[in-house]
């Protein structure tokens, strides 16, 4: 059965002087503040769409190349994911780049690489996403 997510948005105001706030219905997540600033310039203390592709891209990511080294015989003690995504203003996103350094034992550098690229392309995110330009950098911390 379908897992289904959802949240939801309120937008007051035009793009560039307004405001919204997101909230994350199949959560506890607190609400987060977005605005076209944040988005274009700064971000202030606010998030941006941009943000939360990366967290949701980080995050996915992280759990597939856990499943995959796991299904490999060489499970990972631990995994830190950055997801870069990169907002031309009037163009839109640009390109996405992940960094991924892992603490795995009994596994070599070049296996850890081909694990990373193989979780890449099987990411649900990665896949949802494919019409822009993913990269990565995968090593062994």
């Amino acid at each position: 059965m379908p897992i289904v997510s959802n949240a939801h948005t309120e937008w007051e105001g035009t793009l560039f002087e307004g405001s919204g706030t997101v909230f994350f219905d199949s959560s506890d997540l607190p609400q987060q503040q977005v605005t076209w600033k944040a988005r274009a310039e700064s971000h202030g203390g606010l998030t941006s769409p941009e943000e939360l592709i990366a967290a949701a891209h980080s995050s996915c990511f992280s759990m597939a190349l856990s499943n995959g080294l796991a299904k490999a015989g060489t499970p990972a003690t631990k995994l830190n994911t950055q997801a870069e995504v990169t907002f031309q203003p009037g163009e839109g996103i640009k390109g996405i780049h992940l960094i991924v350094r892992g603490e795995v034992p009994g596994i070599s550098a070049d296996d850890f690489v081909k694990a990373a690229e193989t979780a890449k392309a099987g990411c649900p995110v990665s896949q949802a996403l494919a019409a822009t330009p993913i990269t990565l950098d995968a090593a062994l911390a």
